[in-house]
């Protein structure tokens, strides 16, 4: 298996490459990643240091400074030991400075500037928190997604990274033989969606968190019929309440949040 030694060097937290990394990596499956993190880096003097551990363990090298000078020393360090090095942000930032006419402003993790998108999302993570499995339905109508499913369909992730976009969500087990609650059933706001999954996918994902919690394996939670009963149950209520439905058997909890978001602005452009 070939190993990349990634370094990562930001003037801010980080997020931002982080984001592209694993976009991009998520391509070479069969590569080994060993990530060297630097963060809050605005010193010529931190450059100094991350360059000399370049130099001990050379790699590949994306960076986000907003500052020329620091930028200029990062890549002409990088140049001097002979390894690659991308720009993340300047190209662009650049280009648009251009386009726009406008003299761009040198400010370090501007990105994460505490503005009203940010409260934006503190405030659905919260929401999200308090209506996970279940819990709280008696304002579930303030919600703009609820993701309804069995256990282990990846609801509560999906809802934290919906989260993470501003968006309100809250998720709905649904279990053999319940009847859902009323509150769901007169809810009109919140667009409620489906998840599904491969019931043979659900048992080992099932067996493998009963085996980590060392629960006892040989319950009707992991028998293949039983869960397979489950999904078609599940699948029934989706139908009969005309539900919009996905298939996260092959997604991950990025592509199932990307789709639901898709959905979820296709509604509201149809109601503006």
């Amino acid at each position: 298996m070939t190993t990349l030694v990634l370094h990562k060097i930001s003037d801010s937290t980080g997020e931002t490459l982080d984001v592209v990394a694993r976009a991009c990596l998520v391509q070479f499956p069969h590569v080994k990643v060993i990530e060297k993190r630097w963060t809050m880096v605005r010193s010529a003097a931190q450059v100094k240091a991350i360059l000399d551990e370049i130099q001990s363990d050379p790699g590949f090298v994306i960076f986000t400074l907003v500052d020329d000078d620091l930028s200029e020393q990062v890549v002409h360090g990088c140049k001097k030991l002979k390894v690659p090095c991308i720009d993340l942000l300047n190209p662009v930032l650049g280009q648009l400075g251009n386009y726009l006419g406008v003299e761009r402003e040198h400010r370090p993790g501007s990105q994460h500037v505490m503005d009203a998108d940010y409260y934006a999302k503190i405030a659905a993570l919260h929401f999200v928190l308090a209506h996970d499995d279940g819990q709280s339905l008696h304002d579930i109508d303030d919600a703009d997604v609820v993701l309804a499913g069995v256990s282990r369909t990846s609801k509560t992730p999906t809802c934290i990274y919906l989260a993470n976009r501003g968006i309100k969500a809250a998720n709905l087990p649904i279990m053999p033989g319940m009847s859902l609650p009323s509150e769901i059933l007169d809810a009109n706001r919140p667009l409620i969606i489906g998840l599904t999954k491969d019931p043979r996918r659900l048992v080992q994902i099932r067996r493998q968190r009963l085996k980590m919690q060392g629960h006892n394996e040989e319950t009707d939670y992991v028998d293949p019929d039983a869960v397979a009963q489950e999904i078609r149950e599940a699948k029934r209520v989706y139908q009969e309440h005309n539900w919009p439905v996905i298939d996260v058997t092959r997604k991950s909890v990025e592509e199932t949040a990307a789709t639901i978001l898709h959905m979820y602005h296709d509604r509201i452009d149809a109601t503006t």
